[in-house]
């Protein structure tokens, strides 16, 4: 399997990641937001990876860079959206991106990785709820346990609850 950064010649393919991932309810809106995430240019810049396996993309992954509007030197980013190939699950696809792209934005220096999933398989990489309690994220959510964190190089942050403020292609309640 191959690790490379996606690029606008991917999107076809990304969109097919997306789709046949997720269930008929939010197929449509993750597949769009993982195709503008990968079009629309932010600062600092989203960053997209996509999994191959002989030469064919199997599976995507987005970081995109969110705000704290009380504190300028935080640097974060949120992972939005995964998908692997149905096909391609349980091989294992999916925690490789996951590691791959942890690594890099650690050694940017980027202080936090935010995610809204599954407590169960995003706590084994280290996400967890506790450590995304000061961090209050921009819509309500349907599922609050959902919403972690792993903190990737330390920063002080308020005592009180932050709100972090995402990219334009997040700014949708139903993703929430």
């Amino acid at each position: 399997m191959n690790i490379r950064i996606a690029t606008n010649r991917d999107l076809s393919d990304v969109q097919r990641v997306h789709l046949c991932t997720f269930p008929e309810g939010e197929r449509e809106i993750v597949s769009t937001l993982a195709m503008n995430l990968l079009l629309k240019k932010t600062t600092p810049k989203t960053i997209s990876y996509v999994a191959e396996i002989d030469g064919a993309i199997v599976g995507h992954i987005a970081f995109s860079p969110v705000r704290l509007d009380s504190n300028e030197g935080f640097q974060g980013y949120i992972l939005a959206p995964l998908g692997v190939k149905p096909d391609y699950q349980k091989h294992r696809i999916g925690t490789k991106l996951i590691k791959y792209g942890i690594k890099t934005l650690s050694a940017m220096g980027i202080n936090v990785v935010f995610v809204y999933g599954d407590p169960k398989y995003y706590g084994r990489f280290g996400f967890s709820a506790e450590a995304a309690h000061p961090y209050t994220p921009p819509y309500k959510l349907q599922y609050p346990l959902g919403w972690q964190c792993i903190v990737l190089n330390e920063i002080d942050i308020e005592n009180k609850p932050v709100a972090i403020t995402c990219v334009a292609s997040l700014c949708d309640p139903q993703l929430w």
